[in-house]
């Protein structure tokens, strides 16, 4: 990677070009999160949830695989190649996508167009031989902002669905969503050939040389926080809609619609977050961003629950036997201690709680005829 890399108008084409690149493939990525919920929540298939996690993984588990590769070949080869390669190799299992009938074709297919994920690796690569090491902060941010095509698949993917089945009057019309995918990976591949210019690391290195890296403990360690960060983001953006969708009954635009809320403002962070990084560090940056993350993590792992401890209980003020007991009062002898009492309050199911709530009150533990000492 140059050190001297020169911004010119051609760099912020570039980078303009990778940023709209990776939005589409991501959104492609991110495809199955949305259709396989549709195709099963609607009985064209019926899979099990081994079978659903395993479709939705699946793509996950290719461009994740694909990135180191395709990132040595970005290396050698330069963006504009391998970039277009792969959008255009992409398109191919996403069109056959659509003709489907069975779990192993879905899954082969899955597999295929799970390349698309990889676009990370290129974009990556690609932007930062345009953009010296000062500013390569901002521009990678600006090119991680494609990540918000996981909001435009779970945005707009639903109401597609809606219309090209007429509301599910015509379920075979599902297979036109992956069509629709596949002219979109070709047609970004072409506008990405015909808008950028090619250009590869100034120092050019053997395979071998490129994977030296590897030897540091550093890069494994990096490569754990983004293992963290942005697996979690992907399982999250994957597995809300069928979540939403089985567990709270929503219908699929709904779900999609409240994916999208979580998905959307993660392309304009990574954009800040660049940023920031060239001001103040990557490393103070890091350690804010999985602070603040692992505390919104830890406010959502409880789940609704009700917790009973003791409270402050009600001592008699002299020793006697006891004459009446009931919610609101204890009567010992002729002296009155009266009792908190219970006031159930309704909370319904779709209530929205950002606080607990506390209630307090006071049970009997005497009954009439007791003898209470004092205290």
């Amino acid at each position: 990677m140059s050190t001297t890399a020169h911004e010119s108008a051609k760099s912020y084409v570039v980078l303009a070009a990778n940023t709209i690149a990776f939005t589409v493939c991501f959104a492609a990525w991110m495809l199955n999160g949305v259709l396989v919920t549709f195709l099963v929540d609607n009985g064209v298939f019926r899979w099990d949830a081994a079978q659903i996690g395993w479709l939705i993984g699946i793509p996950v588990l290719t461009g994740s695989i694909m990135r180191l590769p395709v990132g040595l070949l970005t290396d050698r080869f330069g963006g504009k190649p391998v970039y277009t390669i792969l959008l255009l190799f992409s398109a191919v299992p996403m069109y056959l996508l659509s003709t489907a009938h069975s779990y192993n074709e879905y899954l082969v297919y899955s597999l295929g167009f799970g390349l698309s994920g990889a676009a990370f690796a290129v974009g990556i690569a690609f932007s930062s031989v345009w953009f010296a090491r000062a500013h390569q902060g901002t521009a990678l941010g600006i090119f991680g902002a494609g990540n918000a095509g996981s909001a435009i698949t779970t945005m707009l993917a639903p109401t597609i669905l809606r219309s090209l089945t007429d509301g599910g009057a015509n379920l075979e019309g599902w297979r036109m969503l992956p069509q629709i995918y596949a002219g979109a990976l070709v047609l970004t591949a072409a506008l990405f050939f015909l808008a950028t210019t090619n250009r590869k690391p100034a120092q050019q290195r053997t395979f071998i040389q490129m994977l030296h890296p590897l030897r540091y403990v550093r890069v494994w360690r990096f490569g754990l926080y983004y293992f963290l960060v942005f697996g979690g983001f992907v399982a999250l953006a994957q597995w809300l809609v069928p979540y939403y969708v089985n567990v709270y009954t929503m219908s699929l635009v709904t779900a999609g619609l409240l994916a999208t809320i979580f998905a959307l403002p993660s392309g304009v962070i990574r954009a800040l977050g660049g940023w920031i990084s060239d001001k103040v560090g990557a490393r103070a940056t890091m350690y804010w961003v999985l602070g603040s993350t692992a505390l919104c993590c830890f406010l959502l792992f409880f789940p609704r629950m009700d917790i009973q401890s003791p409270g402050s209980g009600v001592m008699a003020a002299q020793p006697g036997v006891v004459t009446a007991v009931s919610a609101n009062e204890i009567r010992i002898d002729e002296t009155s201690y009266p009792l908190v009492a219970r006031i159930p309050r309704q909370i319904a199911d779709d209530d929205l709680l950002l606080l607990p709530l506390i209630e307090t009150w006071q049970e009997p533990r005497v009954q009439v005829g007791d003898t209470v000492e004092k205290k």
